[in-house]
């Protein structure tokens, strides 16, 4: 009941956030990283976040913990690691609306396994739009778009994929061999 145009770009943005295969991450502690953009967040709800966010542990083996310094682009951590507090970023935010770009790529078993946990609990009750490569983010969806040369050709389940999608089961193939 009300005209887009009297809607402000941060009204529209509110209920959204993004994880991207690459969280950019500023020369800050670690703790305000994580709490980006929110300055009066307790340290509890972080603690929370970082823990639903499986990166707790490897915060508190830094030289002071959440108070530690990050470089630029988080540079001084692995990829898995600054996923992980991407990821915690997110759980802090509590939108309604979670874009995943990629949560998985280039990643270690190990990484992926923990960043796939945390995903799975801060996709919970919420609206997901996922972006992946990796099939097995994507097997449980409740819809596949499937995209070939930029236009969808095909959507639906996994099952229903299989065997109506010669493009999904050509990715298949090729994510078995």
């Amino acid at each position: 009941g009300r005209d887009v145009k009297d809607v402000t770009a941060e009204k529209w943005l509110e209920p959204i956030t993004m994880v991207s295969q690459k969280p950019y991450l500023v020369n800050i502690s670690v703790r305000e990283n994580m709490a980006y953009g929110k300055e009066h967040i307790s340290m509890d709800k972080i603690f929370r976040a970082s823990k639903e966010a499986n990166c707790h542990d490897f915060i508190m083996e830094l030289p002071d913990g959440y108070d530690t310094i990050i470089s630029e682009g988080g540079l001084s951590l692995s990829g898995g690691q600054r996923q992980r507090i991407g990821i915690a970023r997110a759980f802090l935010k509590d939108a309604s609306i979670v874009i995943l770009d990629e949560p998985t790529s280039s990643l270690d078993f190990e990484n992926e396994y923990m960043i796939q946990g945390a995903i799975n609990r801060l996709i919970k009750n919420k609206t997901v739009i996922m972006i992946s490569h990796r099939l097995n983010t994507i097997v449980g969806a409740d819809k596949i778009v499937v995209l070939d040369k930029g236009k969808i050709s095909g959507m639906g389940t996994h099952e229903e994929l299989i065997y109506k999608n010669q493009v999904y089961t050509r990715l298949i193939e090729h994510s078995i061999d």
